[in-house]
């Protein structure tokens, strides 16, 4: 399959965008959940490494250029639908998430409220001190 074959099988959002799920390739617990463009999904395939489209700074964003928590590309897959790419990945130094946490997801609704579950494993400030 081509490059073109291979990006033209996604369904692009309205914005050129796709969500993109990094699960533990080891644990299979999911990391996080960001968006990819056609760039980012190339480069992805292309580099071995997650690289997502941040809708904020509208730039790729090659995940961990500043903390060093590199997500390395083991599988990819994309759903039924074609709208939503997982990415099994080895999650360098184990933190995914800006917190400082192994997981995004380290909320768990409880009792009528969202709380805390997963521990701060490196403050945010030792992770982005540069």
């Amino acid at each position: 399959m081509t490059e073109q074959a291979f990006l033209d099988a996604v369904r692009w959002n309205d914005d050129g965008l796709v969500a993109a799920i990094a699960q533990d390739v080891e644990s299979g617990v999911v990391l996080m959940m960001a968006w990819m463009n056609r760039e980012a999904l190339a480069l992805t395939l292309a580099e071995q490494r997650a690289i997502y489209f941040s809708r904020s700074r509208q730039k790729l964003w090659r995940k961990g250029e500043e903390s060093g928590h590199v997500q390395l590309l083991h599988e990819l897959r994309l759903d039924c639908d074609g709208d939503a790419i997982v990415m099994k990945v080895e999650q360098v130094g184990g933190i995914a998430c800006h917190t400082g946490r192994q997981s995004c997801f380290y909320k768990l609704w409880r009792e009528g409220e969202w709380v805390d579950v997963d521990p701060v494993l490196k403050s945010a400030e030792e992770i982005y001190s540069k």
